[in-house]
């Protein structure tokens, strides 16, 4: 059976890490500006306050983990007030040291690994549309330790370093969302993997692509009747059956259709459409452009 968060970690592409020490010790504060790519930390020793925009603060202790998947602007900073220092990543070189906030000498306070990386899809902004805003892991061992390889792993300049770095997020991502908290996530695929009916359903649209699904049918592999499913499931993932069973199949031919190896049939067939002229007519009205001229395009830009 099909796993679609592997499926959707694997369309993203998870590729260029750039992690850091951080330290923080005395009065300190940091506000980031959105970003947009996905970050991460782990905390090593020590704790501090996390406020992310449109979330309710935490704190973060030994051993939590964050991962915000479009890392939107956010505050960290230690438990004596301080003003905080604004800083834009857009604009910041990547350090290449340790970075230090707040009282400079003597022990740090708090002690993390932070970072972010880059999604290789064009699709991304779509598919984390359907990930959580913000992830965050209490006592989370596994997770810290393949945030110290990351670290060791991009400070070592040898062959194969981005591919295994590339491997490294991609199994980061599947233990984060592993362990991101099912109940009382907001509308997304993690909360409808949670509904075992639901998750049925989509184990199955993922598995058998080819297909051309209705809601009758994904209904009946969840066993419950077509409107209660409809209502479960677009209460669950934010979207109605078809709209996400397009989004899924158009963001698969896209991929299909960069990789220049298939044929407009053979792309179409893949996705569940009868003939290439019935999904070049999908394809143009979702993407905006027709699949040859997408293709086109792709090629170029590789």
């Amino acid at each position: 059976m099909s796993d679609p968060l592997s499926d959707m970690i694997q369309l993203l592409r998870p590729q260029v890490v750039v992690p850091k020490g951080i330290t923080g010790a005395g009065a300190w504060a940091v506000r980031y500006s959105a970003f947009g790519h996905p970050g991460f930390c782990a905390v090593t020793e020590g704790h501090c306050r996390l406020a992310v925009e449109g979330e309710a603060p935490v704190v973060l202790e030994q051993g939590d983990f964050v991962l915000l998947p479009a890392t939107p602007a956010f505050e960290m900073s230690g438990f004596v007030p301080a003003p905080p220092q604004r800083i834009d990543p857009r604009l910041a070189p990547p350090p290449d040291r340790e970075v230090r906030y707040g009282r400079q000498d003597g022990p740090p306070d708090l002690r993390q690994i932070g970072g972010w990386f880059t999604f290789g899809s064009p699709d991304a902004a779509l598919l984390v549309t359907l990930l959580p805003r913000m992830i965050h892991v209490r006592g989370a061992p596994r997770l810290a330790q393949l945030v110290a390889l990351l670290g060791e792993e991009a400070a070592r300049a040898e062959i194969g370093r981005e591919l295994i770095l590339a491997r490294l997020v991609e199994i980061l991502l599947i233990e984060a969302l592993r362990a991101a908290p099912a109940p009382g996530a907001a509308p997304g695929l993690l909360r409808g993997l949670a509904d075992p009916r639901i998750a049925a359903a989509l184990r199955a649209l993922h598995a058998d692509l080819e297909r051309p699904w209705t809601v009758v049918d994904l209904a009946g592999k969840a066993g419950m009747s077509r409107s209660a499913f409809f209502e479960r499931f677009t209460r669950s993932l934010g979207l109605r059956p078809m709209e996400y069973a397009l989004a899924w199949r158009m963001a698969v031919a896209k991929d299909l259709l960069r990789g220049g190896r298939l044929t407009l049939d053979e792309v179409a067939g893949r996705i569940g459409y009868g003939s290439a002229s019935t999904f070049s007519t999908a394809f143009s009205r979702h993407v905006g452009q027709p699949p040859g001229r997408f293709m086109r395009h792709a090629a170029a830009a590789a």
